[in-house]
């Protein structure tokens, strides 16, 4: 395996490496009112915050940033946008169409938004694999593609020649193909939304975090430098909501370790054996995944590569949403499993690794919705690794929430999810690391 020998930046993740220097939003410094005060900077709380101004363009939105946007998971994600709800089943036609229809339309929002504020985002949007390494899985997906076909949802089956074609994996027996599947650059794409945000009225606090929340009729939030009353807030923290004491026993923040190359040609690229996709994952459960950038006038681009192994994901007592210690391990895990998969890369350097968080529920289904004596606390979170999608698509549900108009959501499995218990550290710590290292799986129970 190659070593890592030039520069880089064990913090920053492969989407920030190339943009131009950023300077974000002043921190709240003062006692302010709101309608609707959005907690995180994410996708979530950026999508939430976009629908919200542009259907109620007369209510006060205020969004707080602990640091600047795409700072957690949207900003350190493997770029996949992907269709599904993970952790459920696609046994009744009609359910799996439904769900698949409801994720593509929130991946035709990102694509829209895109067009409408002209963006540039980084979005490709030419399909994503699903790679089976077993010969019995993939003849069992086979029969899948056949099935999900006639219940209308158009993804097929490639062969191992098939694939090859498209994606050169070493080992793979087939995969299945979702032409409307993309990637995404996160940081680029919500760095370019808060100057639409603020021209919608939207007031962005960056360098903001809430360290406390006092529910009521008006909601008090706390901050280092001033307090939002707000008269309906949302959460929009996903991995760090339970800092704030919400969703302590239905969250883990569980660390995927990732790594980036350097920026190489497409024809380079089609050498390797990738041609014409977005990005893939594999059929394990610890699931390795990749995407393909495109950052060059001669479509010259960067893989972006994590998991493959336990060692490419971790839990921290506590909870910790920061990876703290060394990672060496994790990155030469997913190294490792880079160069297996594409041996033709080998001469190609990794130039950036770094650390995201991902909110994992136990059921993997994650949850949108509305609680709180008052009504009045709102939250999407626990997306388990589809978050680029759904938390996207999260802005539009809980603007219907709060609006009074979300009847056209209470059919999915999210809307108002209970998430299933987590028992807290130290028996979590000792169960995630005991339960992993005898199974090399992650500990998932089924709703």
């Amino acid at each position: 395996m190659a070593a890592f020998t030039v520069d880089i930046d064990e913090c920053r993740s492969a989407w920030t490496d190339d943009k131009p220097h950023y300077r974000p939003e002043p921190a709240l410094a003062s006692a302010i009112e709101a309608d609707v005060a959005i907690v995180g900077g994410g996708f979530t709380g950026v999508s939430t915050a976009l629908h919200l101004a542009r259907r109620f363009p007369e209510r006060r939105v205020a969004l707080l940033e602990a640091r600047q946007l795409a700072n957690g998971a949207s900003g350190r994600n493997g770029g996949m946008v992907l269709n599904w709800v993970n952790g459920v089943e696609h046994d009744d036609p009609a359910r799996a169409r439904r769900i698949y229809d409801v994720t593509r339309s929130g991946i035709d929002l990102i694509e829209d938004t895109i067009a409408r504020y002209h963006l540039a985002a980084g979005f490709r949007r030419d399909g994503c694999l699903e790679v089976f390494t077993d010969p019995a899985r993939a003849a069992a997906a086979a029969t899948q593609a056949e099935w999900l076909q006639a219940a209308g949802i158009p993804i097929r089956f490639l062969d191992s020649a098939e694939l090859a074609a498209t994606l050169r994996i070493e080992g793979a027996a087939g995969a299945l193909f979702d032409p409307h599947a993309a990637q995404l650059d996160g940081v680029a794409y919500l760095r370019a939304l808060r100057p639409v945000l603020q021209a919608l009225g939207v007031t962005v606090y960056e360098d903001t975090p809430v360290l406390s929340v006092r529910e009521g009729a008006e909601c008090r939030l706390a901050t280092p430098g001033g307090e939002v009353r707000a008269k309906a807030i949302v959460l929009a923290t996903n991995a760090y909501t339970p800092r704030l004491g919400y969703f302590t026993g239905g969250i883990l923040p569980l660390h995927s370790h990732v790594i980036a190359t350097e920026p190489v040609s497409a024809a380079r690229w089609a050498e390797v054996g990738w041609r014409g996709v977005a990005g893939f994952s594999d059929d394990l459960d610890r699931i390795a995944y990749a995407s393909l950038t495109r950052s060059g006038p001669d479509g010259a681009g960067r893989l972006v590569f994590g998991g493959g192994s336990n060692a490419s994901y971790g839990y921290q007592y506590g909870g910790k949403t920061t990876w703290a210690g060394p990672a060496d391990t994790g990155f030469a895990a997913v190294e490792a499993r880079m160069r297996r998969y594409l041996p033709g890369a080998a001469d190609i350097r990794v130039t950036s690794r770094w650390t995201g968080p991902v909110a994992v529920t136990l059921s993997r289904v994650c949850t949108m919705g509305v609680r709180g004596e008052h009504r009045n606390v709102y939250f999407a979170l626990g997306y388990s690794g589809h978050g680029v999608t759904l938390a996207n698509l999260a802005g539009r549900v809980l603007t219907d929430i709060y609006s009074g108009d979300d009847v056209g959501w209470r059919d999915l499995p999210f809307y108002q999810q209970r998430l299933l218990w987590i028992p807290p550290d130290p028996m979590r710590w000792m169960g995630y690391h005991a339960y992993t290292s005898m199974t090399g799986r992650s500990p998932r129970r089924r709703l």
